[in-house]
């Protein structure tokens, strides 16, 4: 079984100056990845700064996959006014949802037909940081407030629960909240721990504390920036396989996102 995880950035193109066409570079990209299994982090659907597609539907039909799931972390965009997911929100967006309100989050695309989609539900951290990124050629400063943030698991009928998550940028915080997807994936419906694999954007660059005791990480590389990579910050994690028992396929930058796919195959 093939599994990437990758944070799209909502499709951008990075250096931002650069002119792609965005689906089809994606399309190519997932197709050359070719996945059984992918989770997506930053993504849009039906937002207009990334033309109102769905982001996730695109990478299923790019991969031929009829199993997908959307969780958004916030209704509307992260760039303008948005509210978190509340009542009457749907809560995993599925190519059988009846409404395809507009969001932004995380997804899970499978070619292996999925038994049930499962939700975590993550507190925001109550601050925020200061971050840097170019505006027309120049570093421009900027407080970021931290949003809310969920996880979304797969249980696929080859046996395997697959988790994907996208952690909380503020230090510390983003710790407790990959605990508690820990503790959460025991709780789940399958009885083969050997079968859990929590994968994601954890925004921890220490591989130490996202291992910790009981879990492994199945592949090292650094993965951001994707155009001169320094640390890694995108893991897969298991409680019983072992990064000698998997085949880490390596990737580089093709001008979207500032994330490299991070992909394993598992046997």
């Amino acid at each position: 079984m093939r599994l990437t995880s990758w944070n799209l950035l909502h499709g951008m193109a990075i250096p931002p100056e650069s002119t792609i066409d965005a689906v089809a570079l994606l399309a190519s990209e997932i197709t050359q990845l070719d996945p059984d299994v992918i989770g997506l982090q930053e993504v849009d659907l039906n937002l207009a700064r990334s033309g109102t597609r769905n982001q996730v539907a695109d990478v299923a039909a790019a991969l031929g996959a009829k199993h997908w799931a959307f969780a958004p972390s916030l209704m509307g965009s992260p760039d303008e006014d948005w509210k978190k997911p509340g009542v009457g929100d749907s809560l995993v967006v599925t190519a059988d949802s009846q409404t395809f309100i507009p969001g932004y989050g995380i997804g899970i695309v499978s070619k292996i037909p999925v038994i049930s989609w499962h939700r975590l539900e993550l507190r925001h951290s109550p601050i925020g940081m200061p971050m840097s990124w170019p505006v027309d050629g120049k570093l421009k400063h900027f407080y970021v407030r931290d949003h809310p943030r969920s996880a979304l698991g797969a249980v696929l009928d080859n046996g395997w629960l697959v988790i994907n998550a996208h952690l909380s940028f503020v230090p510390f915080f983003n710790f407790f909240q990959l605990m508690k997807i820990k503790k959460w994936a025991n709780k789940l419906p399958i009885t083969d721990k050997k079968k859990i694999l929590i994968m994601g954007d954890f925004n921890i660059p220490f591989g130490i504390f996202v291992r910790g005791i009981n879990w492994n990480s199945l592949a090292s590389q650094k993965t951001f920036p994707s155009f001169m990579p320094r640390v890694q910050i995108d893991y897969f994690l298991s409680q019983k396989v072992a990064s000698e028992d998997v085949i880490h396929i390596p990737s580089k930058h093709k001008g979207m996102s500032d994330h490299l796919p991070l992909t394993v195959e598992v046997e």
